[in-house]
């Protein structure tokens, strides 16, 4: 899988990265290489599926919506 990320230096020093189609999937690093492997730590955490995340009801349903 490959992501954008954008990555920007902060008003404090060092960096932010965010990844582009992941809401919220924001890290920071001293340095560009720190904030790099930093938001690929958190994109992984990001899409580590939680075992909970699918224990829905029987009676439960899926629905699509459109925004």
């Amino acid at each position: 899988m490959e992501l954008q990320i954008i990555l920007e230096p902060s008003d404090e020093g060092g960096y932010t990265a965010l990844a582009l189609g992941l809401p919220g999937c924001i890290s920071e690093g001293d340095t560009k290489d720190e904030a790099l492997a930093n938001i690929r730590e958190a994109i992984e955490l990001y899409l580590e599926p939680i075992e909970d995340d699918w224990d829905f009801r029987p009676d439960s349903e899926v629905v699509q919506i459109a925004i």
